[in-house]
């Protein structure tokens, strides 16, 4: 199994894999773990009922800290869903990113054990690996001496650990890697596994689970700016609002199982949808002039799915919260669609940017939009800035949902957009 850390495209180029592109592969498993619910049912139905997952921290003690608001995954008990022997090799993110797979292969009605041995394979985001695990064993060498840090270490703080624990989980011996893009990881490395597809994969785990609460991760996020240090949950992460002042950072994310599209009709799986276009591409350098690379990524996505943007249902926002790139996402989407002719929706402002697992979440609500033929809403948005003129959904839009556009932006200037449509 590889593991290496694998790099998105070059700006403005679409992926795509080493052989002529075949049926675009179908999505079918879906695994949540999510501030506003624990598995996809209840994350989905706390999603359209618009309640949030963002509170106040309860991991450690953040009242010295500027920001002291999060978005943690309720009621999590580690030996409910994995085995014990994995609990002392494990950081709390891998735990997470575990119980959403398991439950995307159940929800795939998949049986691995039929699956040619390398047929299946694993391709995860990740922004930083095992953070609190790290910080730990950290702390013991510091305090106790290195005989007291745990042999687990050389591995449980590393940003591949999600791919490399799945897939030994699941025996899943194909391709695999992980995708280090920050918050638009969740959908490059859906992109990845595509490749493998096209390359002769049947079947691939991919998405991202992510989170990183405790001192040492906190403090490297706050290192951004672009945290919001507001201590009122309603108050504190308004993308696209006159009072935006920063995001909420969150943990957990979405596990998809994607197929090729023949093996899992042969089998007669159900299928939330397709991934019908994909592109990623890079911001300008610093210094640099030039516009940002989302619209073009978007853009490029729409090519490659032969949608034109009359048709696309809705578009999950990257949602920054910071006032200038909410105004940058913005322009990029009304120059696409024309001021306010697109279902605009942020769901994230219900759980917080949740890094390499925000995308994969999005991507999630996106097939699940298809299905139930509605668009979630963004909460807590009252007061749309000045000159967006978007059509941002608030509360949740019943109506046919066939193509959705899902957008991200990760740290230091990485864009990727998806398209994902219903399954014929």
């Amino acid at each position: 199994m590889s593991t290496a850390a694998t790099q998105p495209t070059t700006a403005g180029t679409a992926a795509h894999g080493s052989q002529a592109p075949t049926a675009a592969p179908v999505f079918t498993g879906i695994g949540v773990t999510a501030p506003n619910g624990l598995g996809t049912k209840d994350w989905w139905s706390a999603t359209l009922a618009g309640e949030s997952g963002i509170r106040p921290v309860s991991r450690f003690d953040a009242s010295r800290y500027p920001a002291t608001l999060t978005g943690e995954v309720p009621g999590f008990e580690a030996r409910e869903h994995i085995p014990s022997r994995l609990i002392p090799q494990t950081d709390h993110m891998t735990r997470l990113a575990l119980t959403a797979a398991a439950e995307a292969v159940e929800d795939s009605g998949l049986d691995l054990k039929e699956l040619p041995e390398y047929a299946a394979g694993v391709v995860t985001a990740a922004s930083a690996g095992g953070f609190e695990f790290g910080q730990r064993e950290l702390e013991a060498l510091w305090s106790k001496g290195g005989q007291h840090v745990s042999a687990y270490q050389s591995f449980a703080w590393f940003y591949a650990v999600n791919t490399g624990q799945i897939s030994i989980r699941h025996g899943l011996r194909g391709p695999s890697g992980v995708l280090v893009t920050e918050q638009a990881g969740g959908l490059d490395a859906v992109a990845q596994a595509r490749r493998q597809l096209r390359r002769g994969s049947r079947m691939m785990v991919t998405g991202g689970v992510d989170g990183a609460i405790c001192p040492w991760g906190w403090t490297a996020q706050l290192t951004s700016g672009r945290l919001s240090t507001r201590d009122d949950p309603r108050q504190a992460y308004l993308p696209f609002d006159a009072r935006a002042a920063g995001h909420v950072p969150g943990e957990g994310g979405a596990i998809l199982i994607l197929e090729d599209a023949e093996a899992a009709r042969a089998r007669g799986a159900r299928c939330y949808g397709t991934l019908a276009g994909y592109a990623a591409t890079f911001d300008p350098g610093p210094g640099r002039a030039g516009e940002p690379g989302l619209r073009r990524a978007a853009e490029l996505a729409l090519q490659e799915a032969g949608v034109a943007p009359a048709d696309v249902d809705v578009v999950f926002a990257d949602a920054a919260g910071v006032p200038e790139l909410d105004r940058l996402e913005a322009e990029a989407v009304n120059r696409i669609f024309g001021p306010g002719n697109v279902p605009v929706t942020a769901p994230k402002t219900m759980t917080g940017r949740l890094a390499a697992g925000g995308a994969s979440l999005d991507l999630a609500a996106a097939l699940l939009s298809v299905r139930d033929s509605v668009i979630p809403p963004t909460i807590n948005v009252t007061e749309p800035a000045e000159g967006l003129r978007l059509d941002l959904v608030t509360a949740p839009r019943q109506g046919p949902v066939r193509t959705a556009l899902v957008l991200a932006r990760g740290f230091s200037g990485f864009n990727a957009a998806a398209v994902v449509t219903a399954a014929n």
